[in-house]
Parts: structure tokens; sequence; C-alpha cells
């Protein structure tokens, strides 16, 4: 079984316990990219002197915004797995801050968890039904749920929210009627606030982790903590069980899979349902940070997350680091408009690096462009003071842009994505 459906670059390894204790492989990668990006932002706030780069509560509210985006790309994760592109991503995310609007206001915020990931899941059975069934375009049924899940919404709306008495009208509900509880972690959050009073001295990088430690662990809500540990979860399920193995193959060959017994179609249903709901289950963070439901409250979160999911190449750690770059990016505009200036600094230092890195792999144009760019960022960060209020509101999706211009062109799909499969046929 292995030998024909095991996708390329899976190799042997002594397990991610093993790696994580060694700290073998992607676990080391990881924490020295870990590092390098401290100590590139501590570099950036020293010189620009925006403290809100890297202050607690940029980092707060980062890790809240963050959520949503990468509860988004996991969906998009389990579904491009199994061979269905799923552009309604977004429309499921709508879908999902309705049905959390509407259980949460009435029940509380368990019911709205319940709520959001029940909408989102049938948006993803009705995406299923289009593509693995009836062999629709994947893309033309994304998009066609994404506009149906806008005037579902709508329609919902005025139909329970009007002349409502909890409140709400044609664009919102009423409150949530509850909050899910919250928690600091004991360790660091016991006695005298020691990572508050390292943030306030200004120092080079340990004044910037005390700043990210203390703004991610402090008044985390529980719903977070669960929606973090989905990471692993996912990774532990598709990539060390069986079930994620087969999975996995009906996105690689599902014609080789359907011949050694997989059952194709219900695993893409089932892909494609979980898909949904961890979308719905996004939109229901969104309703939980305005503590109501909004129309627009999305607001492209969906594709950002599908932009998460490419930049991370397809796999649970790359799309969370993707995902906490444009909660961080949402979170600066949210918090400091000069701050974002700083930003271009960012941009300046990293284009460098990658002019230099294109030189010394003689790839000129490359180098050239990168370097053109960064002197243009370099510019930009020099004479300008603020930015105008729609330009800062636009930075998660100019982020999103220049992130996935940058990303390596070694990106690999699976085999089958967005392929229409039938038995036989292949």
């Amino acid at each position: 079984m292995s030998s024909v459906v095991d996708t390329p670059g899976t190799r042997p390894s002594r397990g991610p316990l093993t790696d994580l204790l060694t700290g073998g492989g992607p676990v080391r990668r990881a924490a020295w990219l870990a590092l390098a990006a401290l100590v590139l932002f501590s570099m950036v706030r020293a010189i620009s002197g925006e403290e809100a780069l890297t202050s607690s509560s940029t980092m707060s509210a980062a890790l809240l915004l963050a959520v949503p985006i990468g509860l988004a790309a996991l969906g998009g994760l389990f579904s491009e797995r199994a061979g269905v592109v799923n552009i309604g991503l977004e429309g499921m995310m709508i879908l999902g801050t309705w049905g959390a609007g509407f259980a949460g206001y009435q029940w509380g915020w368990a019911a709205a968890i319940v709520g959001g990931v029940l909408f989102g899941a049938l948006g993803g059975l009705l995406h299923a039904l289009a593509t693995v069934t009836f062999g629709v375009d994947h893309v033309v049924s994304g998009v066609a749920i994404n506009i149906l899940a806008m005037g579902l919404a709508r329609f919902l709306s005025e139909l329970f929210y009007t002349d409502n008495e909890a409140g709400g009208g044609v664009t919102q509900s009423p409150p949530v009627s509850s909050d899910p509880p919250s928690f600091s972690l004991p360790v660091l959050s016991s006695g005298p606030d020691v990572l508050g009073d390292l943030e306030q001295r200004h120092w080079f990088l340990i004044s910037d982790v005390a700043g990210v430690l203390r703004g991610v662990t402090s008044g985390v809500a529980v719903v977070t903590i669960l929606a973090v540990l989905l990471i692993p979860a996912t990774y532990l399920l598709l990539w060390r069980t069986a079930f994620g193995l087969r999975l996995r193959s009906c996105g690689e060959n599902p014609a080789a899979a359907d011949s050694l017994g997989v059952p194709v179609y219900r695993l893409k249903y089932i892909a494609v349902v979980i898909s949904g709901g961890l979308a719905g289950l996004g939109g229901v963070f969104l309703v939980f940070i305005a503590g109501i439901y909004r129309e627009g409250q999305t607001n492209g979160r969906g594709y950002i997350g599908l932009a998460a999911l490419i930049f991370g190449n397809w796999r649970p750690g790359g799309l969370a680091a993707g995902a906490g770059l444009f909660g961080f990016a949402d979170a600066l505009q949210l918090r400091s408009r000069t701050a974002v200036v700083a930003l271009l600094l960012l941009v300046a230092v990293l284009l460098a690096g990658v002019a230099i890195w294109q030189a010394t792999r003689r790839k000129a144009l490359q180098a050239v462009l990168a370097a053109a760019v960064a002197g243009a960022a370099l510019i930009g960060f020099l004479t300008i003071d603020e930015l105008p209020p729609g330009i800062v509101s636009f930075t998660p999706h100019l982020t999103t842009l220049l992130v996935l211009s940058l990303a390596s062109q070694r990106l690999r799909m699976p085999k089958a994505d967005g392929l229409v499969y039938r038995r036989g046929e292949h």
C-alpha cells in the first residue's frame, strides 16, 4: 500500500516525539527560523523605535487574528490533500460566522462553536456533492459557494433578526450571551510581572522575547489553545496514521488508491466536510473576537487562509507560519499606523538578503529585481511618516501578495489536486 501511494518527500522517521526531543530535522529548522525572525524584528524595532512591533498587546492580537486564518488553512489542507481544491473556504467561514452568531446569542459560547462548525460543514458537504459526485469544476463550485454563502447569510438574518427582541438586524446578530473562558500560563503569570518589566526596558532581543511570551501566554482563551493544538494533531492524523495515508493517496493518485481498495469517494467526502467544519470554526473565532456576528466579518480571511496553505507548501507547520505572519500584519495595522511603516524596513532587509542569495546562485535578473524593490522599500521607510488609512487597513492583503510572490518555486501541490476523478477513466 505505502509503496504505491505514499507521497514524495515523506521519508521514514524515528517518530515525531523522538524528533521533538532530539531537536532533529524540521523542529530544529523551525527553531532556528524563529530565532532569526526574532533577531530581525528586534533589529527593526530598535532602528525604527516602533515598540508596537514586538509588544505583548500586538502579539496577543496577532495570535487571536492568526487563529481564524490558520483554521481556514487547515480546512484547505484536508480538502486539497484529498485532491479537492477548496476555493469556497471564504463562504464556509461566512456560514460559520452566521451559525456561531445564531447559536451563541441563544445558548452561549459552546453552542456557538457547535453551530459554526455545523454550518461550515454543510458548506463543505455541498462542495463535496458538487465536485465529487457531479464532477463540477472545483474552482467554479468554490466560487459559487462563496456567492451563495453571502446571500444565504443575508436571507437568514432578515428571517431571524428583523424585529428580534434580543436585538440584531439585517446585517448583524444579537450579542453572544457568554464568552469562552480564558487563562494565563501559571508559571509566567503568577507573582510579579517579570515579563512585563523586561518588555518595558526595551533591551535588544531580551525585551522582544519577553513581549512575545507575555502576549501569547496571558489571557488566552481555552478555545484558542485547542485551535493551536489542532496543528500538531493534524500532522499526526495525516502523516502518522493509516487513515491519513489513505486520504493523502486520494490527492496523489486516486486511481492507484482505488485499485488497492481505498474508498476514494468516501474519503474525499470526509475530507471536504472536515474542511468546511474547520473553516466554520475559523468563523466562530471571528464572532468571539467581536462578540457578535456581522455581515462581511470574514473580510477575505478565507482567501488569506488559502494563501497561507500555499505558502506553507500544503504542510501543517508551514501553514501555521503563514497564518502567524498574516495575523501579525493584521494585528499591527490595528495597533499602530506608524508601526506599519516600519514593515518597509523589514521588507528592505529581507529582500536585500534575497538579492545576495540570488547573486550567489548567479541569477542576475532575480538579484537585481530584489535589490531594486529593497531599495524602494528603504526609501519609503526613510521618507514616509504615516501611511494613509486605506493602505494601512489593506496591510494583511498586501502582505499576502508579497509573501506569495516571494514564495519558493519548489512548492509542490498534491498531484491530483483539482482533478475530477471518475472510477475506470484512468
